[in-house]
């Protein structure tokens, strides 16, 4: 599990390299909104995009799709948000500070201000964000941003299985923003009010619907391991009973040990047929499936795998971060923090450095940069010594630097470091793009 101390540095080295910074932060920051950087919004879309790959590139049997974020209130009417999704909410009387009641310490204490006994009654809050479409603010023009992306699939099985030509069992997936008021957002980008997710519904046969539940969890929790995280540090709970959503016969999360405890990275959820069958209920709409093979009609099943790309680039960046001694070219002990991030979430591929600002070697590190840049996401760095620049993608978690030398100019050939190794060796800048493309993939 990561210490305290690691989920600090972690933060410090994403604010200092430009991974993420506090949202409206020359105003005073925003209570829990984050803004990713240069890098940061790399290193999600990589997170993105690997999951994208996984889910319906490599697969047959799985689509995308990308919904409205504002859908008629009847959608959250059906879904049993506007009723169910709620927090049990108390006040502090002395220090006026909100918190979940069910997260109160034993003690019934304050966690800000200490006082015991100073809880109001709880009051049931709804987390979803309140808006008004058109320029009435009445009841009639009443919307709310989702809180999650699923719904915009159910209200959309018929238009993609029609238009898709698939049968059960097939998923929809997608990637979009939600939105949540959480009551107490918190741990940097864990638990935000604004967040992104990447959800999959799989419509199966009824009767399948345990098999392939089980499937998906083995299929989810593998993922990350395949992305580098160490199978100490993910472990799949399955929910008790009570505390299942409203909407499912079955539920286990994919949870990550994060500096404060073991906290959900992925649920997976078997949703039955309740969403298809309040969405028709609710519209009027038949949204069964006719087997015709079997010459039967039913509702499918549903198993749904809901993860937040927030988490899991959070999780990865836990993961891959390390601090590690190593001795120099002149014996002296040196400290060298790297993040051991997969080539594949790695938000700079390739480092392109110039061994001096030398007016003939950087023209020449330019021409190897041109190469390298239509097949790799890359840095071009030619300022401070060679050691620091290393460093520098060393924190970032860039996999290779190439070193452009006066010899260079000569043998037409580089220097290929490795992040995780330190290792060298010479490279023909011909052969330098097929090197680095075997190396990183």
């Amino acid at each position: 599990m990561a210490s305290p101390d690691q989920m600090e540095r972690v933060v410090n080295l994403a604010k200092r390299r430009g991974l993420v910074f506090p949202s409206s932060e020359i105003y005073g920051g925003f209570r829990s909104t984050w803004d990713y950087g240069p890098l940061g919004v790399l290193l999600k879309r990589n997170v993105k995009e690997a999951w994208w790959r996984s889910m319906v590139q490599m697969r047959d049997d799985i689509v995308g799709l990308d919904s409205s974020i504002l859908m008629t209130p009847k959608v959250w009417e059906a879904s049993g948000h506007v009723a169910t999704f709620t927090d049990p909410l108390v006040d502090c009387r002395k220090c006026k500070e909100r918190f979940r009641a069910d997260q109160l310490p034993e003690s019934g204490a304050c966690p800000k201000c200490g006082s015991k006994d100073s809880f109001t009654e709880a009051r049931q809050f709804n987390l979803m964000f309140k808006t008004f479409v058109g320029p009435v603010e009445d009841d009639a023009s009443v919307a709310y941003l989702r809180p999650e992306t699923a719904q915009g699939i159910f209200v959309n099985f018929a238009n993609v299985q029609t238009t898709s030509r698939k049968k059960p069992p097939f998923g929809i997936a997608q990637i979009g923003k939600s939105f949540r008021n959480e009551i107490t957002p918190g741990n940097f980008i864990f638990r935000t009010r604004e967040f992104e997710q990447m959800e999959m519904e799989f419509f199966v046969p009824p009767a399948d619907s345990q098999k392939w539940f089980e499937y998906w969890c083995a299929e989810r929790f593998s993922w990350y391991l395949d992305l580098g995280i160490p199978e100490d540090m993910l472990r799949l709970r399955p929910h008790d009973p009570d505390e299942l959503s409203h909407y499912s016969t079955g539920t286990a999360d994919v949870e990550f040990a994060y500096p404060w405890g073991w906290g959900e990275l992925e649920g997976v959820a078997n949703r039955g047929d309740y969403d298809l069958k309040q969405h028709s209920e609710f519209s009027g709409e038949d949204l069964s499936y006719f087997d015709q093979e079997q010459d039967s009609r039913y509702l499918p099943h549903v198993i749904e795998p809901a993860a937040g790309a927030d988490r899991a680039t959070l999780a990865f960046l836990l993961a891959a971060y390390h601090e590690e001694e190593i001795e120099g070219a002149d014996g002296k002990v040196d400290k060298r923090t790297v993040l051991r991030l997969d080539p594949r979430l790695a938000p700079i591929k390739v480092a392109v450095l110039a061994l001096s600002k030398n007016e003939k070697l950087v023209p020449t590190a330019e021409g190897v940069a041109d190469k390298l840049r239509g097949e790799f996401m890359i840095d071009v760095d030619v300022a401070g010594s060679i050691g620091r620049r290393y460093r520098r993608q060393d924190e970032v978690g860039t996999p290779f630097c190439v070193t452009v030398d006066f010899e260079t100019i000569d043998d037409h050939a580089v220097t290929v470091r490795s992040r995780d190794s330190m290792s060298q060796e010479r490279v023909a800048v011909e052969e330098l793009v097929a090197h680095l493309r075997e190396r990183l993939t």
